[in-house]
């Protein structure tokens, strides 16, 4: 059985700070039960941006929900045939 390679590649993040901060980030990895600082960096900045991306993008989906409702009903269309007619049944019924 063949295995496969994945084809992964890292980049690498710098990033200079003071040393106290440094320290009190450790701190927090530590009492977080995190392996290391990386992981802890990497896992707080991940939830983050899921966060902001996933805020921002209700935010967008939201705004285009209300262009498309604003529109629907400051210049609705001509309803087709088959709506004309289904109305036309609708209104026979409690006539």
């Amino acid at each position: 059985m063949a295995t496969e390679k994945k084809n992964t590649k890292n980049a690498r993040f710098d990033t200079r700070l003071p040393k106290e901060q440094k320290l009190f980030f450790e701190r927090a990895a530590r009492l977080g039960g995190y392996r290391n600082l990386t992981d802890f960096v990497v896992i707080a900045v991940q939830e983050k941006a899921k966060e902001i991306i996933s805020e921002r993008e209700r935010v967008v989906a939201s705004q285009k929900d209300s262009e498309l409702f604003f529109e629907a009903v400051l210049k609705p269309k001509t309803p087709n045939k088959d709506l004309s007619k289904a109305a036309d049944e609708f209104k026979a019924l409690f006539t």
